[in-house]
C-alpha cells in the first residue's frame, strides 16, 4: 500500500517477487481490513486510558483475541470456582477446572490485590497475587468488553485487543458506610449496591445498622430489638423519623439474611463490616430497654413526655451483660476482622446528670466524661476482642485518653482529627465529611446536607494527604479511605428505588475509587471528566441513576441557548404550562425565566437549571406568630429575618398553629411554607393542613403539609397570611423548627 515491493521466500530459499492478485476487490477487501484493525487498536488504547481506577500500567500489543460463547472461563484452583462463576454470569460462557479461553490463575509472586491481564490470540489470562487480586483483574476486564455486559446482555463474537495490564492498590482499605437504619433497605436492595461498588474495585463496605432510629440486625439472645426496633411508626413505640410518619415502616436483616449478604460480597472481594453505634445513638434500643439509661428522671414536658435520652449508662454493670450477648452474636455472624462498635456524638450532658456515673467517675480519677467515654468503649472493646475480633471506633473515641493500639480509627470529623488519630499511630480510615460525605450537597439548589460542605466529583478529584497536610509519618498510619452515606434524607427521597441512593454517590463514587487505589487521580480534571463520560455507558448498563453534570444555559439575543457535553438529552419546562418537552434548538422567548431546563441519561439526570431570574426569590417583611412560644436562642425575630430556623419551645400538639403575616400582601407565583431543618424534614409538624388568607381575616384551606412543608402555587391574589396547623402530637423532640417562607415572584 505504500509503493514498496515485497518478496516472499520458498522453503528451499529462492526469494521471488510478490505478486497479489489482480483482482480490485482483493486490495479494497484488505484496506479496510486493515483500516479496521487500526481503528479497533485505536479504540483499545482508548479503553485503557478509561479503565476505572485507572492502571499503572497498559500496553496494547498488535493482534486480537476472539471470545465465543460457547468456550469456557478456566479457574487454576478451587478458591477461584466463585469469581469464575461470577465472570460467567456476565459473559454466558461457561466454566472449568480443565481449561478454557479465559484463564483465572493465582500467582504468588504478586501482592495482595495485585494482577495482570495478559490479552493473546488465543485466550486471556488473569494472575491474582490472590482471589482479591483476580477479582480485580476480572474487574479490569469487563471494563475492556463492551458496556452490555454489565447487563449479562452480550453478543458474540467479542474481540479484545491483545495487551498487558498490570497493577495493583496503593491501599487495602478502600471503603464505603451505607445507613440502613435511618432508611430501610432491603436484602436485595444492598446486594445490587454490592455490585456496584465491586465493578469500581472498593473492598469494604461498612453497614451502619442500629442508630436512633431503628435497630436492623436479628439477635437470638434479644429478638425484640429486631422485631420491634427494626419498624417504626404505626403501632411500632419507635418514633418515626425523616419520613414514612403515618404507617409502620422498616424491616431488619435475620442472621441468615446477613450471612447470605456477606457470602455475595466475599465474591466479589469485599468485606461486610457491622456497626453497632455505641454508646450514644442508642434511642431505638433504650426505648424498649429504658433501663439501659442513667438513673434519673428527665424533664420530658418539651418533648410532651417523649424520653429523648439516647446514651447507654456507662456505669451499669447490666449494660456490658446485654452487650456481651449482643456483640457475642455479632461477632459469630461477620467474617471481618473488624468490628465497629461507634463513639460518635455522645451526649454527655446525661453522663453529668447521673450520680452513678459521677461516682464511677470518681472512684477512677477521671476529670472528663471524654474519659468515661473512654472507658466505657474499652469495656465494649475488650467484649469484640474477647470473640475473636478487633474493634473499630469514630474518632471522638479516642479523645479521653488511648485505646489499644490495634482499635482502628475512623476519622469523620475533620482532617486534623484524621491527622491526630494518625499520629497516634492508630490505623486510619480517612473520610473527613467534607470530602468524603456523599450525603452532602452537591450544589445549592440540590437536595443534601450542607454542614460539612457542599461539593461535587470535582473536590475530590484534587485530594491527596499530601495537600491536606499529612506529613509522611503520618500517612504510615493512614490504611485508605471511605465514602460515606447516611440516609435521614433518603427516606423522604422515595426509597422505594434507588435513584436518590444512586444520585448521591455517583459519580463522587468513581473518585473515591481512583483515590483509594492509587493515592489521587492521575488525570487533570478536564481529561479526568472526559473519561468519566466515557464511563457513563457502562454506568447505564449497570442501572445507575448517576448524577450528570448540569447543562450550560445562555440567553442572548432573544434566545436560550442549552448545552449539554455528556451525550445526554436535555428537556425543558415552561412555567405557566407545567408540560415538559425535549430541547431539540434555541428557544426564541421575551420571557427566559419561564423556562427551566434538566439533562436526562438512562437513569441520570442532571440538577434543574436556567437563567438567574428563574431561580430569584423576595423577602418581604413578615412577622411569625404562634400558639406556641420560641426559644431564645432561635427566636422567631432570626426567621424573620430569612436565612435562620426558628425554634419552638416545646413540641406541637394538635391544634397548634404557626402563622406568617406579611406587613403588605404579597404576589407571587409560587411560596413554600415548612416547618423542619432547610435540608431536612427534622423538627416538622408530622401531619397538618395549610391555609391562606388574601385579607388578613379569612382563611382558605390550599393542602396537606407533605415533609412537614407546603407549596403554594399561582396563588389567585395576593397572600397576606399563611397558617400552618399540626393534627399529629409531637414529632420525638422537644421543639419544632420554622423556616422562613421562600417566595418566587411573578414573572
Amino acid at each position: 500500500f505504500d509503493n514498496s515491493t515485497a518478496y516472499a521466500r520458498r522453503e528451499n530459499g529462492e526469494l521471488r517477487r510478490y505478486v497479489p492478485s489482480q483482482n480490485p476487490l482483493f486490495f479494497i477487501i484488505m484496506r479496510r481490513f486493515l483500516l479496521s484493525v487500526v481503528a479497533l487498536l485505536a479504540v483499545v488504547v482508548a479503553q485503557g486510558k478509561d479503565i476505572i481506577p485507572q492502571p499503572c500500567k497498559y500496553e496494547v500489543w498488535g493482534g486480537e483475541c476472539a471470545l465465543s460463547g460457547w468456550e469456557s472461563i478456566y479457574y487454576g484452583s478451587q478458591e477461584l470456582q466463585p469469581v469464575a462463576e461470577y465472570l460467567s454470569a456476565h459473559l454466558g460462557m461457561g466454566i472449568s477446572d480443565k481449561g478454557g479461553k479465559v484463564a483465572l490463575m493465582v500467582d504468588g509472586e504478586l501482592e495482595d490485590e495485585a494482577y495482570r491481564i495478559d490479552v493473546m490470540p488465543h485466550g486471556v489470562t488473569i494472575y491474582g497475587g490472590d482471589y482479591g487480586g483476580v477479582f480485580n483483574g476480572v474487574a479490569t476486564l469487563l471494563q475492556l468488553l463492551p458496556s452490555e455486559v454489565y447487563g449479562r446482555e452480550v453478543e458474540y463474537p467479542i474481540y479484545v485487543s491483545c495487551c498487558q495490564i498490570e497493577d495493583a492498590p496503593r491501599y487495602g482499605h478502600r471503603g464505603f458506610m451505607l445507613d440502613v437504619c435511618r432508611t430501610w433497605m432491603d436484602k436485595e436492595a444492598v446486594k445490587n449496591f454490592i455490585d456496584i461498588l465491586a465493578y469500581h474495585k472498593i473492598n469494604n463496605l461498612r453497614l451502619h445498622l442500629t442508630d436512633d432510629e431503628a435497630w436492623r440486625l436479628e439477635i437470638k439472645s434479644h429478638p425484640e430489638l429486631a422485631e420491634m426496633g427494626g419498624f417504626r411508626g404505626g403501632d411500632s413505640p419507635i418514633w418515626p423519623r425523616y419520613g414514612k410518619w403515618l404507617e409502620r415502616w422498616g424491616g431488619y436483616y435475620t442472621q441468615e439474611d446477613m450471612r447470605e449478604i456477606i457470602e455475595y460480597a466475599r465474591v466479589r472481594n469485599i468485606e461486610i463490616i457491622p456497626e453497632i453505634d455505641l454508646p450514644g445513638h442508642s434511642l431505638c434500643i433504650a426505648t424498649l430497654h429504658p433501663e439501659i439509661l442513667c438513673n434519673y428522671t428527665p424533664d420530658t414536658s418539651a418533648a410532651l413526655g417523649y424520653d429523648t435520652r439516647s446514651a447507654f449508662c456507662a456505669s451499669r454493670e447490666e449494660n456490658y451483660a446485654i452487650l456481651e450477648d449482643i456483640l457475642a452474636e455479632v461477632c459469630d455472624i461477620f467474617t471481618s476482622e473488624y468490628i465497629h462498635i461507634g463513639g460518635d456524638e455522645v451526649d454527655m450532658s446525661q453522663w453529668r446528670k447521673c450520680h452513678d456515673c459521677q461516682r464511677l467517675m470518681s472512684e477512677h480519677n477521671m476529670d472528663s466524661t471524654a474519659e468515661l467515654q473512654r472507658y466505657f468503649m474499652s469495656r465494649v472493646a475488650d467484649i469484640v476482642a474477647r470473640h475473636g475480633h478487633k474493634a473499630a471506633v469514630w474518632n471522638e473515641a479516642i479523645d479521653g485518653g488511648s485505646l489499644t493500639a490495634d482499635v482502628r480509627v475512623y476519622g469523620w470529623e475533620s482532617v486534623a482529627e484524621c491527622r491526630k488519630a494518625a499520629a497516634e499511630g492508630y490505623p486510619t480510615v480517612v473520610m473527613p465529611g467534607e470530602y468524603f460525605y456523599f450525603d452532602m450537597k452537591q450544589s445549592l439548589r440540590e437536595p443534601g446536607h450542607d454542614w460539612a460542605a457542599i461539593f461535587d466529583w470535582r473536590k475530590l478529584h484534587s485530594f491527596t494527604l499530601e495537600s491536606v497536610g499529612f506529613t509522611a509519618e503520618e500517612q504510615m498510619s493512614v490504611i485508605g479511605f471511605e465514602g460515606s452515606f447516611f440516609s435521614e434524607l433518603y427516606a423522604s427521597h422515595a426509597p422505594e428505588t434507588a435513584d436518590y441512593l444512586h444520585y448521591q454517590t455517583f459519580p463522587r463514587m468513581l473518585l473515591l475509587s481512583e483515590l483509594a487505589w492509587s493515592g489521587g487521580v492521575q488525570q487533570a480534571e478536564d481529561a479526568y471528566y472526559a473519561t468519566m463520560v466515557k464511563h457513563y455507558a457502562r454506568l447505564d448498563a449497570m442501572g445507575v441513576a448517576y448524577r450528570l453534570m448540569p447543562p450550560r444555559v445562555e440567553y442572548r439575543e432573544g434566545k436560550l441557548y442549552v448545552v449539554a457535553d455528556d451525550g445526554s438529552e436535555i428537556y425543558f419546562r415552561r412555567e405557566l404550562s407545567g408540560e415538559e418537552e425535549k430541547y431539540i434548538e434555541p428557544i426564541a422567548t421575551k420571557s427566559p425565566a419561564e423556562y427551566s431546563f434538566v439533562a436526562r441519561r438512562g437513569r441520570a439526570s442532571s440538577m434543574v437549571v436556567g437563567v438567574e431570574e428563574h431561580f430569584r426569590t423576595i423577602t418581604p417583611a413578615f412577622t411569625i406568630y404562634s400558639s406556641m412560644a420560641d426559644r431564645e436562642r432561635f427566636s422567631y425575630v432570626k426567621a424573620q429575618g430569612y436565612g435562620r430556623l426558628a425554634r419552638t419551645a416545646r413540641a406541637a400538639d394538635v391544634g397548634d398553629w404557626v402563622e406568617f403575616r406579611f406587613e403588605q400582601p404579597v404576589a407571587c407565583r409560587r411560596m413554600k411554607v415548612a416547618t423542619g431543618n432547610f435540608q431536612l424534614p427534622r423538627y416538622i409538624f408530622e401531619s397538618g393542613y395549610v391555609e391562606v388568607s388574601y385579607d388578613g381575616i379569612t382563611y382558605h384551606k390550599v393542602g396537606e403539609l407533605e415533609c412537614g412543608a407546603y407549596m403554594i402555587e399561582n396563588p389567585a391574589e395576593a397572600i397576606k397570611a399563611v397558617r400552618i396547623t399540626c393534627t399529629r402530637r409531637g414529632n420525638g423532640a422537644e421543639w419544632v423548627s420554622i423556616q422562613p417562607p421562600i417566595i418566587w415572584p411573578l414573572l
